[in-house]
């Protein structure tokens, strides 16, 4: 399969070092603008985990300037897409209707709608269609995943992320861009709930936003029937100086499951009083991403684990909860 990624900022410099580790995967081709990143250069590439990219080997690699160039590659089989948020949408429809298979970075698209819309051009086209929606493929939030088939049902659970205010590109402050901060960072956790639970009856939000101030934070409770609270909180709490972490403590009645940022096992407190730390494997999730992205696409499988489906209702969520937060608190249905 030949690939090419759309975009090298910090998340398309990941995902073409993380294309390197994916077998039976050609990089075929990179676009960008910035003809210093487009020599391989990406040594300038900084992200919220704070790590740089790197010096790259591009002489085999076709180089592209702009986006239609790049879906008009005949060698492409498909493309990654980690250009600037409201790009998401308008360049995964061209890409379809160009006969590419498509990965687009989280979020698909600003809107539900647009969302949506990604999601029945796939279909119409026939073509595999994947959000890099990778908190899916991060062994804690995995390991949770399994731990509750069999925990029995939920009572409570809290997911927290949250960083500082973007200093490396200045298009994440722009909300007409980006979404904002809760919107960008948040929609992960999001999405998890949704591939656990599916969408909520509603939701109700509260918080701030100053983006020229680089505040954006949200505290939301999802409403599912017969279950505990859901909560999901976080955002952006000033430049440069706080640091990014996630984490989250999910109630069972059997057991209670909790992971701080970084930490190497899965902690379950179980009903008898005793402690289990389950150990959590290594890797490189993005790696772990690109290549079941790229297995669907070779087998012409649709992907049961990411499904766009749930990646636009995951955007469709962030709005509600945006919406709620902007009505100081009033619940909102989660109808769409």
């Amino acid at each position: 399969m030949k690939i090419g990624v759309l975009g090298l900022g910090y998340m398309g410099a990941t995902h073409v070092s993380a294309w390197k580790n994916v077998p039976g995967v050609t990089l075929a081709a990179v676009m960008s603008s910035d003809e210093k990143k487009l020599s391989g250069d990406l040594t300038a590439i900084e992200g919220n985990l704070g790590n740089s990219g790197e010096l790259l080997d591009f002489s085999a690699v076709t180089k592209h300037r702009t986006i239609e160039a790049a879906l008009a590659d005949p060698e492409l089989d498909a493309v990654d897409i980690c250009l600037p948020t409201d790009l998401h949408c308008s360049t995964a429809l061209a890409a379809l209707r160009a006969g590419k298979h498509v990965l687009v970075e989280k979020p698909i698209a600003l809107s539900g709608p647009d969302a949506g819309a990604v999601v029945l051009e796939a279909e119409k086209a026939g073509k595999i269609l994947m959000a890099g929606q990778v908190l899916r493929f991060i062994p804690a939030y995995r390991m949770l995943r399994e731990q509750l088939t069999t925990a029995g049902p939920l009572r409570s659970a809290f997911f927290r992320r949250r960083c500082s205010a973007p200093a490396w590109s200045r298009w994440l402050a722009d909300a007409s861009r980006s979404g904002g901060g809760v919107f960008d960072l948040l929609i992960h956790d999001a999405d998890f709930c949704i591939s656990m639970w599916g969408m909520p009856e509603s939701v109700r939000a509260t918080g701030y936003e100053d983006l020229g101030s680089g505040i954006d934070i949200i505290h939301a409770e999802l409403d599912y029937p017969e279950m505990g609270p859901v909560v999901i909180t976080g955002g952006w709490h000033h430049p440069k100086s706080y640091p990014f972490s996630m984490e989250f403590t999910v109630v069972a009645h059997n057991a209670t499951f909790e992971w701080p940022f970084a930490a190497a096992e899965l902690r379950e407190y179980k009903l008898d009083g005793s402690q289990v730390n389950h150990a959590l494997p290594s890797g490189d999730v993005f790696a772990e991403e690109l290549a079941y992205f790229a297995d669907c696409v070779q087998n012409l499988r649709q992907p049961v684990f990411c499904p766009p489906k749930q990646s636009a209702q995951s955007v469709a969520l962030m709005r509600f909860m945006l919406e709620s937060r902007s009505r100081k608190g009033e619940a909102v249905a989660c109808q769409i």
